[in-house]
């Protein structure tokens, strides 16, 4: 793989993780907690790992697989930036509610109900299309799927007993984190 493959690469993961580290500047302690969505912290990091087990140094990138894996690595910047934007200080790693806690809808949250797991789905597949064979990719991609279900559960469940019906008439209108997919 060419030098300039690497650089793309960690200037994609580079720029996608910057909102995440100011966020976590800004953010308020959390007055309901659910730790159980770790299961799926944790699922999702196995599966960017197997994608970077790829044996990328020896393979080829043939141009339609460096396009694809910029515009993925584009748009999971670009969700990664409006989403932590749009949720505020009430983005956090674990899932959880704010006392003064708001269902956002605004922004990309009228498009999908997480953003940043879309965000987070672009860049597993950004990387894998440059770096990983299909045959490490698509377990990654269930696993990945799997854990991100988990926590979207779980922050769902969360969202509902705090705004009630108001959330559930949202989520029935709204997909979870792939547009247009329910």
């Amino acid at each position: 793989m060419r030098t300039y493959a690497y650089i793309i690469l960690g200037i994609g993961w580079g720029v996608w993780v910057t909102p995440f580290i100011l966020a976590r500047r800004n953010r308020q302690s959390a007055q309901k907690l659910d730790r159980r969505a770790r299961w799926g912290i944790l699922l999702v990091a196995v599966s960017y790992s197997i994608v970077l087990q790829g044996h990328f140094w020896e393979r080829p990138l043939p141009l339609w697989r460096l396009l694809i894996s910029i515009v993925f690595l584009i748009l999971a910047c670009v969700l990664s930036w409006i989403g932590t934007r749009f949720l505020g200080r009430q983005w956090r790693i674990d899932a959880g509610l704010n006392a003064d806690h708001e269902l956002v809808m605004s922004g990309p949250y009228r498009f999908v109900r997480h953003p940043i797991y879309a965000s987070m789905l672009c860049l597993l597949c950004g990387t894998a299309f440059m770096i990983t064979p299909l045959l490490l990719f698509l377990p990654a991609l269930v696993i990945f799927i799997l854990g991100t279900e988990i926590r979207v559960r779980i922050e769902d469940n969360l969202l509902a007993s705090r705004f009630g019906e108001q959330f559930r008439t949202y989520k029935s209108s709204i997909p979870a984190y792939i547009p247009f997919l329910r």
